[in-house]
């Protein structure tokens, strides 16, 4: 087992590594396929795991920080959450690589861009894997650094280089809280392990697990872009479309769900903790889904589903159902990366059109494309039986069986965001392949294409690996109970199947209302709707609930104003100023002692005698 994990993160390592270092002078070819087999002989290593694993087991691998009673070795802890989970970054970080070959076919710095995405898809590996804060930590920073530099590829472009800095700088606010937390578990508990801190909760009082929960709370939130710390995403969208599936759909944004998850053992005797999860998810499921209902950017639609999808997860965890949420983690990546993927081809194929009103009619012209991109787009709406219906449907039912009015409050809010799900999915499905066709479309090279089948597969019958569907009754849920601990409410079998009914029912109405809406639009009425201004609810919601102009209100302008004003006028004004003066002051005293060098003999007997005088007055004074 130790060689397999220690595999797992060199080969990635490795492929970055070269192809950072040696890569420009290697053929376009080696290069991709030194990325590529650096990540699938890493999902090999993750199967070949997965099929030795018997019991929780910690491998440590090298000897890191140490001093004093402090220690954080290189260690890895593998038990059932971390096995899907790297079974599952690695095959889907596989594909992606594959794609991405065909996708920047035609692009440059091509060393640049598959060590950056090796690099990214290790320290993903690395946070998965950690034994301890400090090395989860370290993997927390890797991909937010690699994300950066990923989403400004094309930094030549400002608009891309902006998008970088936005998404690290908004990051690291949640990073910092979260960094604060891990220096406060090793005061508290004495260790950085994440196993022994989970088991010693019970030794702090709730008020101080309350403190520390919320610390780590806001960091999933950075990193997960949840409200409040969601403004990032959409504009992540700037970097190629294989970084945008990579980001969204099995790496980055889970990161935070993650981390709750594993921590969840340490929280969930912590009520306010987890209302604050649930909470968080369910706010954040309805702010993505009413965002993505107006907008145009075929990216940004996607952008703003993963930030409602990574909401439901958030509020499975925040239930208790950290089993469902992992179920929906797990589905949520292979129909997001499908469905990003297919965007991909399509923008492709369009000469880089992202307007979704300017799209229309590619079923008949990308028949692979659109059946694949229909799988995935039933999957995000919840339809019966794909796994997205199974996996939301299990977050739903978590929900519902806490009871209460906050939690009955959450599942309607839930609900609204399944129906405007559906129904955003299905607007984007109608205006990208319904309708009249686009006048030309690029023919795409066939591994973009391929790449979409097995993704479509899993998404399709990703909810047979946890049927039944709910909490800890099917496969996933026996697997992972071995090490999670489960807080979720059971329903009876007739509650179950209600709730069922009306997840179903919630994700037909939305589909009925796309048809109704989108179904019969011409492609005029469509670029005439490209070109009319929004106004109101559509520009509240095409702006993201103008998040950004708030943050600008509240933080920015302040900040400038604070900043300009240290600077013109104390800067400037005081310190600049006080600083001149003297130095004239000086000059001024030494130009006028410079004239007693005159060279008179005269002058210089006058100064000694003055001197001498001011001397023994000086001495006289003293005396008295």
């Amino acid at each position: 087992m130790k060689l397999y994990l220690a595999l797992i993160l060199l080969l990635p390592l490795l492929g970055g590594t070269l192809n950072a270092l040696v890569g420009r002078k290697l053929p376009r070819r080696l290069c991709e396929a030194l990325a590529c087999a650096a990540v699938w002989g890493a999902f090999v290593c993750a199967a070949l795991a997965f099929a030795a694993y018997e019991a929780p087991e910690t491998v440590l691998l090298a000897t890191w920080l140490a001093d004093f009673d402090f220690t954080a070795p290189i260690a890895l802890y593998l038990d059932p959450l971390s096995l899907v989970m790297t079974v599952m970054i690695t095959f889907v970080c596989g594909l992606i690589h594959l794609y991405a070959v065909g996708y920047m076919a035609g692009e440059g710095s091509p060393a640049r861009f598959f060590a950056l995405l090796n690099l990214f898809v290790f320290a993903m590996l690395v946070l998965i894997l950690a034994e301890n804060l400090p090395l989860l930590y370290l993997g927390w920073e890797g991909v937010g650094f690699c994300s950066y530099a990923l989403i400004g590829f094309w930094y030549s472009d400002p608009k891309n280089a902006t998008a970088g800095r936005k998404a690290f700088i908004t990051t690291r606010i949640g990073d910092t809280a979260f960094g604060i937390g891990i220096v406060w578990c090793f005061q508290l508990f004495q260790t950085e392990s994440i196993s022994q801190i989970n088991q010693m909760g019970f030794l702090m009082p709730v008020g101080v697990v309350t403190a520390l929960g919320l610390l780590f709370l806001a960091g999933a939130m950075g990193k997960s872009a949840q409200v409040p710390l969601m403004v990032w995403l959409p504009d992540a969208m700037a970097g190629p479309t294989p970084v945008s599936a990579l980001i969204h759909a099995a790496t980055m944004v889970t990161a935070g769900v993650y981390l709750m998850a594993r921590m969840s053992p340490l929280f969930s005797a912590a009520p306010v903790v987890m209302a604050a999860v649930a909470i968080t998810g369910a706010v954040t499921a309805f702010y993505g889904a009413t965002c993505a209902l107006v907008q145009r950017d075929f990216k940004r639609v996607l952008a703003y589903s993963t930030i409602s999808q990574i909401g439901y997860m958030m509020l499975g965890v925040g239930a208790g159902a950290v089993t469902a949420a992992t179920f929906h983690l797990l589905v949520h990546a292979f129909f997001k990366a499908l469905l990003f993927l297919g965007a991909g081809c399509v923008i492709a194929a369009l000469h880089h059109e992202q307007d979704l009103f300017r799209m229309g009619g590619l079923r008949r012209k990308m028949p692979v494309t659109f059946w694949a991109f229909m799988a995935g787009a039933a999957c995000l709406a919840g339809l019966p039986p794909t796994g997205g219906f199974f996996s939301k449907d299990a977050i739903l039912a978590a929900v519902w069986a806490k009871g209460g009015a906050l939690y009955g409050g959450l599942f309607g809010l839930g609900l609204m965001a399944a129906l405007l799900t559906s129904f955003y999915t299905f607007r984007m499905v109608y205006l990208v392949f319904g309708g009249e066709g686009a006048t030309e479309v690029h023919r795409n090279p066939r591994i973009m294409d391929l790449m979409l089948l097995p993704l479509a597969i899993l998404g399709l019958i990703g909810g047979f690996i946890h049927l039944p569907a709910f909490l800890a009754d099917g496969w996933l849920g026996r697997f992972l109970a071995t090490t999670l601990t489960e807080g979720a409410a059971h329903l009876s079998h007739g509650e179950e199947m209600a709730v069922e009914a009306i997840a179903a029912l919630v994700a037909l109405t939305g589909l009925a209302i796309a048809h109704y809406r989108y179904g019969g639009i011409r492609r005029a009425a469509r670029i005439e709707a490209a070109a009319a201004e929004p106004r109101g609810i559509t520009a509240f919601l095409l702006n993201g609930w103008y998040a950004d102009h708030l943050y600008r209100a509240l933080f920015i302008r302040p900040y400038e104003a604070i900043a300009s004003f240290l600077w013109r006028r104390v800067d400037e004004g005081v310190i600049d100023v006080s600083l001149d003066r003297l130095a004239d002051g000086i000059g001024t005293a030494g130009q006028g002692l410079g004239r007693w060098s005159c060279g008179r003999v005269s002058v210089y007997l006058l100064s000694f005698a003055a001197g001498l005088a001011l001397v023994l007055g000086w001495l006289a004074w003293g005396r008295i």
